[in-house]
C-alpha cells in the first residue's frame, strides 16, 4: 500500500511518547543509547487504535503515525480523537515514535495556505500526547530537487514557513524533521539558512540511496541533526536489497545515534505481521538491540 493511497483511505491518529536522536534523547543517566523500533501506520495499513495492535503484533515498540487527510482542520487536532489513542497506547504498550504529515506530498508546504496551520495542530497535538517527532514530506509535489538542483523559491518559503513555526516547535518540545531528496549537504545549507535546532532532518536510507548518495558518509556527516531515520528497501526484505545495511548501522554507531528506527518496508510474502517480524528481527540484529 502506498502512502498516498493510505492517507486517502484512511485517518490516523498520535499517541505515546517518543525520542528522536542523540540531541533528543531523554535523559538516561548515563545509560548506552538505546534504539526503538517502530513502523510507518501506511506500510502496515493499519492507522489509529487498530495500527498500535498490529505493531504490538509484530513485535515493534512503536508507530509512526498520520494526521489525517488534507482539511482545514485535521483530524488529529480534535481531542477526541487523541482521547482514544491514549486508551490503545495505555493497552497495548506501543508508543507513537513521530507523525508523518505525508499529506505535504500532495499539498506542499511550499505553496498550500494551509500548511502554517497544519503545522501549528500538528505540534500542539504532538505535545499533547507526548510524541517528539514530526515528518514533514517533501516528495512528488511537494519535491525541493529539479534534477538535483534547489528549486529556489519554493525552498525560500519552506525556510520561511519553518522559521515561523521552529519557535512554536521549540516552546512545545517538538522537533519538525525534514524528510526529502535533498543531499546531505543540501539539507545542511537548509538548516542553516532556518537556523534552529528545533528542525532537523528526517534521514530515509533507501531514497538516499536511490539518488545514489553515500549514505553511510551521509549519515556522518549529517551527525546528530538527524532527528529520526526510515528504514526500507524497495520490494526486499532489510538486507536483500541495495542499501548497504552494514554501513548504515556503522555510520549510526559512530555518530551515536540514539531514538527511534522507523521500518517503512514492504511485504515480499504478501503476509504483513510476518514480514515486519521478519525486517524487526534483523533490524534489531543489525542494530544489537535486544531481541524481544
Amino acid at each position: 500500500m502506498t502512502r498516498r493511497g493510505f492517507l486517502k483511505g484512511t485517518a490516523a491518529g498520535l499517541v505515546g511518547t517518543a525520542v528522536a536522536s542523540k540531541g533528543l534523547a531523554a535523559d538516561t543517566g548515563g545509560a548506552a543509547p538505546r534504539i526503538r523500533l517502530s513502523a510507518c501506520d501506511w506500510s502496515l495499513g493499519a492507522g489509529g487504535p487498530g495500527g498500535l495492535e498490529v505493531a504490538k503484533r509484530c513485535t515493534l515498540d512503536g508507530l509512526e503515525v498520520s494526521p489525517g487527510g488534507p482539511a482545514d482542520r485535521l483530524q488529529i487536532a480534535d481531542p477526541a480523537t487523541r482521547a482514544k489513542l491514549k486508551e490503545a497506547a495505555a493497552k497495548t504498550g506501543v508508543a507513537v515514535s513521530s507523525v508523518a504529515m505525508g499529506l505535504l506530498n500532495e499539498c506542499p508546504l511550499a505553496s498550500d495556505p494551509r500548511g502554517p496551520a497544519w503545522l501549528e495542530q500538528v505540534i500542539e497535538a504532538t505535545a499533547d500526547l507526548g510524541a517528539r517527532a514530526i515528518l514533514l514530506a517533501f516528495f512528488g509535489p511537494g519535491d525541493l530537487l529539479e534534477g538535483t538542483e534547489l528549486k529556489a523559491k519554493e525552498a525560500d518559503v519552506v525556510v520561511g514557513r519553518l522559521k515561523d513555526a521552529a519557535p512554536k516547535a521549540k516552546q512545545a518540545g517538538v522537533i519538525l524533521g525534514v524528510e526529502s531528496y535533498l543531499s546531505a549537504a543540501q539539507n545542511l545549507d537548509l538548516l542553516k539558512r532556518i537556523g534552529s535546532d528545533s528542525v532537523r532532518v528526517y534521514y530515509d536510507v533507501r531514497n538516499s540511496t536511490d539518488k545514489g548518495y553515500d549514505v553511510p558518509a551521509e549519515i556522518r556527516t549529517l551527525g546528530d541533526r538527524i532527528c529520526q531515520v526510515h528504514f526500507k528497501d524497495g520490494e526486499h526484505y532489510l538486507g536483500e536489497g541495495k542499501v548497504d545495511m552494514d554501513g548504515v548501522a556503522a555510520s549510526m554507531a559512530a555518530i551515536g545515534y540514539s531514538g527511534w528506527v522507523v521500518l517503512e518496508t514492504s511485504c515480499p510474502s504478501k503476509d504483513r505481521d510476518a514480514d515486519f517480524t521478519r525486517n524487526a528481527a534483523y533490524a534489531r540484529k543489525l542494530l544489537k538491540i535486544p531481541a524481544k
